[in-house]
């Protein structure tokens, strides 16, 4: 199953994905029930969502709409940093007996086909490929042998990056949260539909490039070990947004380094999650 959020007709909806171009809306009666994909999944209800589209959907055509991010209004987005043995190497950093966490805010989330924004007060404008994962049971404490019963699915994210304003202090808050720079999608797949993220390769292009390229296997800290980790401190709640880290390969660690810059095309494509492509603009603010 493959769910995606969308505006439609002037309104916020969702449904399921098809393909790029075809998507089924949500039958008024469920919409009315669940406004939202955050409160289908909340209701553990995917499936009965999955039926009423199949039964009695809108089709919706994508030139008729516009994606929003997948979950479009998570209440937590958490990020793990330095979870790959490639990119803690180039980051020339230690190893940690903890994962590394920062946050997101919902407004710094933007949606796969979106204008990826480079803001003006950053020179150094990265790419960071990362698998997303969305919560479905909420929970504190969640044990490591508990956590896959946790997970409703998961979608490809890219966590842009202002580096310059990431390194002012040791503190990445402010070089990760510029408006619209975290695209999120294209689709949300079920964790039914991805039996085993061990076996999902992750790569990301920059106008055509291969520029990251690895199995979901090389994670340093295991979703389990996230999940257990995050539990421990606040609490998980359905459709919580989790980025489980990047590979090596960012553009900033390159000789030279490689930024992005208005009219580049950045694509992260994660086997079976499809490919999430935007086109990088002057933000102007």
């Amino acid at each position: 199953m493959r769910f995606v959020s969308f505006e439609y007709r002037g309104k916020a909806s969702y449904g399921l994905w098809k393909d790029e171009s075809n998507w089924l809306q949500v039958p008024a009666a469920f919409a009315a029930q669940y406004p939202d994909l955050k409160s289908v999944i909340a209701a553990n209800q995917l499936d009965a969502l999955e039926a009423a589209a199949v039964q009695a959907g809108e089709p919706v055509k994508a030139s008729d709409a516009q994606l929003l991010p997948v979950i479009a209004n998570p209440g937590k987005v958490f990020c793990v940093g330095l979870n790959y043995k490639t990119h803690v190497a180039e980051m020339k950093r230690a190893d940690s007996e903890h994962p590394a966490i920062f946050t997101r805010f919902a407004d710094s989330l933007s949606a796969h086909g979106a204008p990826l924004p480079k803001p003006a007060a950053t020179t150094r404008f990265d790419f960071e490929g990362e698998l997303a994962v969305i919560i479905g049971q909420g929970g504190r404490n969640i044990a490591q042998a508990d956590a896959w019963d946790h997970i409703a699915g998961y979608a490809c994210f890219n966590d842009g990056t202002a580096r310059d304003w990431q390194r002012h202090t040791h503190q990445w808050t402010p070089g990760k949260n510029f408006p619209a720079t975290g695209p999120l999608g294209p689709f949300m797949a079920t964790r039914k539909a991805i039996p085993d993220v061990n076996q999902l390769t992750l790569e990301s292009r920059l106008n055509g490039q291969v520029m990251q390229h690895a199995s979901v296997a090389d994670l340093i800290f295991t979703l389990p070990v996230i999940i257990e980790y995050l539990s421990g401190f606040t609490n998980l709640s359905p459709g919580d947004v989790i980025a489980t880290g990047t590979p090596g390969g960012v553009g900033d660690k390159r000789e030279p380094p490689v930024y992005m810059n208005a009219g580049d095309v950045i694509e992260v494509e994660i086997t079976g999650l499809g490919t999430l492509r935007n086109v990088v603009t002057n933000a102007g603010l």
